[in-house]
């Protein structure tokens, strides 16, 4: 699973980079080191929760009642009723079968699971086709722009990218400025419209630039929508159209941007956009603000599309490609 953005993205010079003779992975220097304490920081709303419960009950004990209360702990974190099903029949299984005990390593045993309930799909994100079109989504108030901003660092910064930004978003002129500033941070080129354009000619003119500009990576803004806007949601699905029908084959990511504070409200907004589109990845937002953390399971598990990205806090370095061992301990650890 990706744990540094190298890592997240794959990159048209992956195939030519030499591999030690030994297997061993190159050591990422990008990767710093105090991301999985602000991570473990951010999430102490949600580890509080859990980590009292098993503290209370099923680090004393496995039986019945231990196991209700595990399983009550874990939809409250959001993690989701068909995951936490899962989870707590297989420590069940296990325990019942004499090959878990209680303490540290049920707590580990859980920790793996949870893990494992992240990784679903493809969690990495081709930069191969040149240019590649990301088409990013979601409701207002998520952090989707400012979430493409600092993308668009990343990837111009440290991978060298030539990025340009589409502002699609063009209801709101404070988006549009937004997204004109973070293009100037980034080195990034940009493409805008008058107010109230049609955001699927902007998308139409950046791809068209970005091909006659030779850049690598194009990010196209979108203005956010409540799910429940059909007539928006249909808008959504024509700027897609639109931008494939410019360059087949794209958008080649679709990010949809959600809110984790909004729990399982945000789990039935992927739904209604995966209708509109078709969402290759989910950009986690807002985890530090929320006790219910465990959503990023529910989103893998109940959509089968992986979250790539998350955000715990505002500046560049808290957005980060999703890790579901750094997350899972992140939940559990004291």
């Amino acid at each position: 699973m990706a744990r540094t953005w190298r890592e997240l993205f794959v990159l048209p010079e992956e195939a030519e980079r030499s591999i030690p003779e030994d297997g061993a992975s190159e050591p990422d220097p990008e990767r710093p080191g105090g991301f999985f304490r602000r991570l473990r920081e951010n999430l102490r709303k949600s580890r509080e929760a859990l980590g009292a419960e098993l503290e209370a009950s099923v680090l004393q004990r496995l039986d019945d009642e231990a196991f209700e209360r595990l399983e009550e702990t874990l939809i409250y974190a959001d993690v989701g009723a068909q995951t936490t099903a899962s989870i707590v029949e297989r420590l069940e299984s296990e325990a019942g079968a004499g090959e878990l005990a209680g303490g540290d390593d049920l707590t580990r045993r859980l920790r793996e699971l949870l893990a494992d309930a992240a990784r679903v799909g493809d969690d990495r994100i081709d930069l191969r086709p040149n240019p590649t079109v990301i088409l990013c989504i979601g409701v207002n108030g998520t952090g989707k722009t400012t979430t493409i901003g600092k993308l668009a660092w990343h990837l111009s910064q440290e991978l060298g990218r030539s990025v340009l930004l589409a502002a699609g978003d063009t209801f709101r002129a404070a988006a549009v400025e937004q997204l004109g500033t973070w293009a100037e941070r980034a080195g990034a080129d940009f493409v805008r419209a008058a107010q109230g354009s049609d955001p699927g000619a902007v998308a139409y003119d950046a791809v068209e630039a970005a091909r006659a500009r030779e850049h690598d990576v194009v990010v196209v803004d979108t203005a956010g929508r409540l799910h429940t806007q059909s007539h928006l949601m249909e808008e959504l699905s024509k700027v897609r159209r639109v931008i494939e029908k410019q360059l087949p084959g794209a958008p080649h990511e679709t990010l949809l941007t959600i809110d984790a504070t909004t729990g399982q409200n945000g789990l039935r907004q992927a739904m209604l956009f995966r209708e509109a589109v078709e969402v290759s990845g989910i950009v986690l937002t807002k985890l530090d603000g929320t006790a219910k953390g465990g959503i990023a399971l529910a989103i893998a598990q109940e959509l089968g599309v992986p979250v790539k990205l998350i955000g715990i806090g505002e500046a560049i370095e808290d957005l980060r490609p999703f890790d579901p061992d750094d997350f899972a301990r992140a939940l559990l650890e004291s």
